[in-house]
């Protein structure tokens, strides 16, 4: 019999934190973060961390265990996302895996294998020598050469990925976006409920707009400004989070605060909409369209319940 597992994603801002925590306790189930910043401790303003209070005796995995200057990426998520599923099954609870990291999450629901040709990591070195000379632009223009639908879901910013889509094609000759849709269509392990949580676009990026101005106000630059005292910089991945860069970048004299906010705020609008446009692709979904339900979170948890309990038992 395959195991259970639970998935409660959308863009960001949507509300999955508050839907998670009933659907959770509803269910019995343990969260596992799908969130590439949640990961890491004092990072907890600009990540929107869940606080302890905010959790209601919920255990969460994926949350504060990785100090800042530590790489994660979609396989060490993958490692550790297992090892927490192994953890939640031995109690007989049901995971919930939530988040906006729409990669991670397919990664692990079709146990997508990223395992590499060869340990010969000259040509990365390169890649990441022309990004840190010309920029990620310089590295997407390469993909967009070789595999235009790749491409077109990696944005110029996420270095590591375009890095990683290069190398695969320099070493396989197989354009990475036709591995991962060959790795989509592998039936998934487990048996899982899937919901994307959703809601008006003009609503949602005003939610985007109102928690950039909380974290402006909760302490997001002094935030920023001790993760540069603990010697975090630039290039280290969890510097690259949305938030973060654009705060570092004024603390280091390169424009204003105002300029930082309004970059902080446009991006994270841009995040969303890529976040949407990869949520529609995934299939076998259940969307959750809150203006459907006139924003009654109780009537939204009772349907997700109901699906739950009439796909898992």
């Amino acid at each position: 019999m395959k195991k259970p597992l639970v998935v409660l994603t959308g863009p960001t801002a949507v509300g999955k934190t508050l839907a998670s925590i009933g659907l959770a306790k509803a269910i019995g189930g343990e969260i596992i973060s799908a969130d590439s910043m949640q990961v890491y401790k004092h990072m907890d303003i600009g990540s929107a961390k869940i606080r302890q209070e905010e959790m209601e005796g919920v255990p969460h995995f994926l949350v504060d265990e990785l100090e800042p200057w530590e790489k994660f990426h979609v396989v060490r998520f993958q490692q550790m996302a297992k090892a927490a599923l192994e953890n939640i099954y031995a109690r007989r609870h049901i995971p919930i895996v939530v988040g906006g990291t729409g990669f991670y999450i397919q990664a692990l629901l079709y146990d997508i294998d990223f395992s590499e040709n060869d340990g010969d990591t000259s040509y990365r070195r390169e890649l990441e020598a022309i990004a840190g000379r010309q920029g990620g632009q310089a590295l997407h223009e390469m993909l967009e050469a070789v595999d235009p639908d790749a491409a077109k879901q990696i944005h110029a910013n996420n270095v590591k990925r375009l890095i990683r889509a290069l190398e695969f094609f320099h070493q396989t000759g197989e354009q990475i976006s036709k591995h991962n849709e060959r790795e989509r269509q592998k039936d998934s392990p487990y048996q899982f409920v899937y919901f994307v949580l959703n809601d008006d676009r003009r609503r949602l990026y005003e939610r985007i707009d109102e928690r950039v101005d909380r974290m402006l106000a909760d302490g997001l630059v002094d935030e920023v400004a001790a993760l540069r005292d603990m010697g975090c910089t630039r290039d280290m991945v969890s510097m690259q989070g949305l938030g973060y860069k654009e705060i570092l970048a004024y603390l280091e004299g390169e424009f204003s605060l105002e300029e930082a906010v309004y970059r902080i705020k446009r991006d994270t609008r841009h995040f969303a909409k890529r976040q949407i446009t990869w949520f529609k692709r995934e299939r076998d979904v259940i969307r959750i369209n809150k203006d459907e339900y006139g924003y009654d979170e109780d009537k939204i948890l009772c349907d997700m319940i109901r699906y739950v309990r009439g796909e898992l038992g």
